[in-house]
């Protein structure tokens, strides 16, 4: 069987301004470590053989129709402007139609130098290609937007970093790869034509009811603050919500040092490079926020009378710390058991969140006893429990579906940081049956599975992760 991708290009038809042709760099020995024929199917692309899958994504051999490419952008990182990033180490193979009609890139990361990797080697190590595969795809299960993982591939050659490691790449699926940073890069070097080429570009593709500029900063807006409550939701922490990782399409994009939350702690970090906690678990509404601000700076500059736009566009960024927080009471609420609004709620939430900091309590295995009816066995002291308890009690004693809501809201399984650094060491040492695994469980988040309890568990003292790392 030969492998086939139906590629329907359109961003490569807007233009050499907005990327680089760019094929990626062929690897010594490509073997194929994984491939999501579930996706496939959605992508209706038809699997190859196994040595010729392993060549294709690996960026060995270019598939037919394929228009391989290195898009531009720009972005702050940390709140620091850098009018110039791009793919560094990733090559966009093309698009396809779904089966859901809808469009989808497939890019390969780790694909080799592009003239954006700024002297880096463009290559990706083993363990952030198989982190990004399985928390991908857990978080699709999670029913959280995001991008998905088609295949990883392993290159039979050393990528240095501290030392020397096992190379990889990863095939990503994306809605789109336009992110903030993407209308940045034009706005920053007044290429007025270009931004307003790329705004048309985006509407069409992602938001076709959108009127114009600022029409499309209103439909980004309402799709990040849904995707950021969904992330709080879970205790996930991206990591790097920088503004080049922030996509128009409203998906989780990047997962580098992003890590969900053992013990809650809303000042939570895990990213090695994030030192000032910018980007902690309770900063993401704030930052994503500000991520819109610089959208909104960006879009209108294509204006004929920018300045007219600014009070529009500032009431459509000042619309969106309430959209969050509807968004994430919505869900908290769901969390508990309730459906039914009442003037408390926000309250008792709130309140439960900080006895679960006060009492080192697991933020996931909390509100999954909560389905239970009891989580008292969750605290360090469970009589600090009970008033609490006999609160929520009252208050759900009118729902007709709490617990049926709060097993569909309430994850038994996430990938716990102890868990993916297990998985990665033992991948690196050849063992890929953790991997295998983890990506299985994952994959039906909500149902307890006979034969995962260790899954479940929260790290012990030696197993904790404190900090997470970029990979790149």
């Amino acid at each position: 069987m030969v492998l086939h991708i139906p590629f329907d290009n359109t961003y490569a038809r807007l233009g050499s301004g907005f990327y680089t042709n760019q094929s990626p760099a062929s690897v010594a020995s490509p073997q194929l470590i994984a491939f999501n024929q579930t996706l496939a199917e959605l992508l209706q692309v038809a699997g190859g053989d196994v040595l010729e899958m392993a060549q294709v994504f690996a960026g060995n051999q270019i598939p037919e129709g394929a228009a391989p490419l290195a898009q531009a952008y720009a972005g702050h990182q940390f709140g620091n402007f850098n009018p110039q990033l791009g793919d560094g180490r990733a090559i966009l193979l093309g698009e396809v139609l779904g089966t859901d009609s809808r469009r989808y890139d497939i890019q390969l990361k780790g694909a080799g130098p592009t003239p954006y990797s700024r002297q880096g080697d463009g290559r990706a190590w083993l363990g952030p290609v198989l982190r990004e595969y399985v928390v991908s795809e857990a978080m699709n299960a999670l029913g959280i937007p995001t991008t998905r993982a088609l295949a990883a591939v392993s290159t039979g050659e050393t990528v240095w970093r501290e030392g020397g490691l096992p190379g990889a790449v990863l095939t990503r699926v994306a809605s789109s790869h336009l992110r903030v940073g993407s209308f940045q890069y034009f706005a920053a070097r007044g290429e007025t034509e270009a931004l307003k080429k790329l705004t048309a570009y985006a509407i069409k593709r992602h938001y076709p009811q959108a009127q114009g500029p600022l029409g499309l900063l209103r439909a980004v807006r309402d799709a990040q603050a849904r995707l950021i409550a969904a992330w709080m939701s879970v205790g996930f922490i991206h990591g790097v919500m920088n503004t080049d990782n922030c996509s128009i399409s409203g998906e989780t994009i990047d997962y580098g040092p992003c890590a969900f939350m053992d013990h809650y702690r809303a000042e939570q970090v895990f990213s090695s490079i994030d030192r000032m906690g910018r980007y902690a678990y309770a900063n993401q509404p704030g930052i994503v926020v500000w991520n819109l601000a610089q959208l909104a700076t960006a879009l209108i500059q294509q204006l004929d009378n920018p300045q007219e736009a600014v009070e529009e566009a500032t009431a459509i960024i000042h619309a969106m710390p309430s959209l969050i927080e509807v968004e994430w009471l919505r869900l908290f609420r769901r969390k508990i058991g309730l459906e039914t609004l009442a003037s408390g709620d926000l309250e008792l939430i709130s309140d439960l969140l900080q006895l679960m900091a006060d009492e080192n309590a697991d933020f996931t295995n909390t509100f999954r006893a909560l389905a239970g009816g009891n989580a008292t066995d969750q605290f360090q002291d469970p009589k600090a429990f009970e008033p609490w308890q006999a609160r929520w009690m009252r208050r759900r004693a009118s729902e007709q579906n709490a617990e049926a809501l709060m097993r569909a809201s309430n994850p038994v399984y996430i990938p716990r940081n102890h868990r993916i650094e297990e998985m990665i060491a033992a991948a690196v040492a050849g063992d890929f049956t953790l991997f295998e695994r983890l990506s299985a469980v994952y994959q039906d988040p909500f149902a307890e599975q006979a034969g995962a309890e260790d899954l479940r568990r929260p790290p012990e003292v030696d197993e904790v992760v404190r900090a997470t790392f970029c990979g790149t």
